[in-house]
């Protein structure tokens, strides 16, 4: 059965290859399909969408489809939750002004990060940390990457143990779309709104359901079963929890290249298996939607 890949990263945002090699590593993984998923920006779509006409031009039996999206954060309930927007327009009038909003915001808290580390004693400037990590949006796991890279800690994971989880020593709060002011602008650029790895925001099953039933109201499309992290029950009971609250479903690895080098792109840590079908669902879905 052929399998695909809705959810990665490339270094338009925290991963570590370019989106045209994450494009050409899911082709050589033999997956059918992937989407590119950066945090909060579609910097690197278009040379993703190259990369998969240049297979296809080179190998005309090739079976392969590029998916545009992006991956956002948002403000729910003291819970930073993150929606995927898959099938993405975009050129839609709004989507590219919207994000220079986001990439502000972020840009903001990232100095003040920076500052926070330098009260410390640590060895950083916004162009040291973007020469050590290349260009695109820096997140949380591109200052982990570089307090590794400079001695300060021996693993991304104690970066943010020590300090940039919540309530560590460099976190600053960062400024939060809404859950509906996310689903507007994904629906806005003609996609697909996902609830991105649901059993990774701490909340217990009643919590999630009573989620799940506010964010449906708001337009949410779908909701990714298929995650890295999950064991086979928990993919079990997300299909469940999908089709009780009407949703589509959806999966992919996160894969981020050697900033989670446990996290192979279509497989995850090795078990992960995410259906073609699902693609096609949600394509018949919006050429139903936008029918009518």
């Amino acid at each position: 059965m052929k399998t695909i890949d809705l959810h990665t990263h490339s270094n338009a945002s925290d991963g570590t290859l370019t989106p045209a090699q994450v494009v050409r590593e899911a082709y050589e993984a033999g997956l059918s399909a992937v989407a590119l998923t950066d945090h909060d920006t579609a910097d690197g779509l278009e040379e993703a969408a190259q990369a998969a006409k240049d297979i296809l031009d080179s190998d005309r039996s090739a079976d392969f489809q590029f998916v545009p999206g992006i991956e956002l954060s948002v403000s729910y309930k003291n819970h930073e939750l993150h929606l995927v927007g898959l099938h993405l327009d975009i050129h839609s009038e709004g989507f590219s002004r919207a994000l220079k909003k986001l990439q502000n915001n972020r840009d903001q808290r990232n100095e003040k990060m920076i500052q926070k580390m330098q009260s410390a004693g640590m060895d950083i400037t916004m162009d040291a940390l973007r020469a050590d990590q290349g260009g695109g949006v820096l997140t949380r796991a591109n200052f982990a990457s570089y307090m590794l890279h400079k001695g300060y800690i021996s693993s991304v994971q104690e970066g943010f143990d020590k300090y940039l989880d919540r309530g560590k020593a460099f976190y600053v709060p960062r400024e939060y779309l809404s859950p509906k002011e996310a689903i507007d602008l994904i629906h806005n650029a003609s996609g697909l709104a996902i609830l991105a790895h649901p059993l990774l925001y701490g909340m217990n099953m009643a919590q999630l359901e009573e989620a799940l039933s506010e964010l449906t109201r708001l337009g949410l499309d779908g909701l990714e079963a298929y995650y890295s992290m999950n064991h086979d029950h928990d993919t079990v009971h997300m299909k469940t929890l999908a089709q009780r609250h009407g949703l589509l479903l959806s999966g992919g690895s996160d894969f981020h290249g050697a900033n989670k080098p446990h996290i192979k792109i279509g497989r995850g840590r090795g078990n992960l298996f995410v259906p073609a079908q699902i693609l096609k669902t949600q394509e018949n879905y919006l050429n139903t939607k936008n029918r009518k």
